[in-house]
């Protein structure tokens, strides 16, 4: 079977699904059914363990099967990163962490010196580090070396809905690094995310493009069967493209 595998943990799904921009949590279950992820990630404003009401705290709502991991959405550089990945521990939600570093607050691209300088220490301290940047090459290197679980780096800025505009720069994160790469922020609709797969990630994450989607539920599917699509595209190895026309069927010999 094709799997993925993170940390050990063999993953028959290589749709991720964020869940912030998702306007009640009650929608979390069926978009986690629809889509058949089993890997949710999820910023610490959304969980309240002291919550009066269940329905506040989006954990309430997360399968058990499905692993968790923490985003520490709102950090401004490595130091609060570190401390929000210490907090979502400390209130169960367990050692996968996404960093995001965002010092940025106009285009919220992604700070790759200091996540790679989070990456550095949670990974000493026996986290499972999921660093989300912008695509460069010589980062995504320094933090394979730094012991980050996967790398996940950006198509377009968080939110956009535009698609893979990083493409080239993606492309060769690709054939480049062996650990996998799970293309986050900017996919808007499943043709962006099957053309991610078909360029060899690994994996791709969706937020934004289910939030904002008229069906939701149906969106997450859709998005599923493209990721499944692209990855079979893949595998089966594409012909090549070519400038000039080829007849695909013979244009001589059949007239006499």
């Amino acid at each position: 079977m094709d799997e993925l595998t993170i940390a050990n943990k063999k993953i028959k799904s290589r749709f991720f699904i964020g869940t912030g921009k998702f306007t009640s949590n009650k929608i979390v279950p069926d978009i986690i059914k629809s889509s058949s992820a089993q890997i949710i990630t999820v910023a610490l404003r959304r969980v309240d363990i002291h919550a009066t009401d269940p329905d506040d705290n989006i954990l309430n709502f997360i399968d058990k099967s499905c692993i968790l991991v923490a985003n520490t959405s709102g950090a401004r550089n490595a130091e609060e990163a570190i401390r929000l990945a210490h907090l979502a521990k400390a209130i169960g939600c367990g050692n996968w962490v996404k960093i995001e570093v965002i010092p940025d607050s106009k285009y919220l691209l992604p700070d790759n010196y200091e996540t790679l300088k989070a990456t550095e220490a949670l990974v000493k301290e026996g986290f499972v580090v999921l660093p989300y940047i912008s695509p460069d090459l010589m980062d995504a290197r320094r933090l394979v070396d730094a012991g980050a679980a996967a790398v996940m780096p950006l198509g377009a800025p968080i939110g956009t809905n535009r698609g893979l505009k990083t493409k080239e720069l993606l492309k060769i994160i690709i054939d480049e690094i062996d650990i996998p790469i799970v293309i986050d922020a900017g996919i808007g609709k499943p043709s962006h995310a099957a053309e991610a797969m078909e360029m060899g990630a690994d994996a791709v994450l969706a937020n934004t493009a289910l939030a904002t989607a008229g069906d939701p539920v149906l969106m997450a599917d859709a998005f599923k069967l493209a990721i499944q699509a692209g990855r079979k595209a893949f595998l089966s190895r594409p012909g090549a493209e070519k400038e000039t026309a080829s007849a695909s069927s013979p244009l001589t010999g059949f007239l006499r």
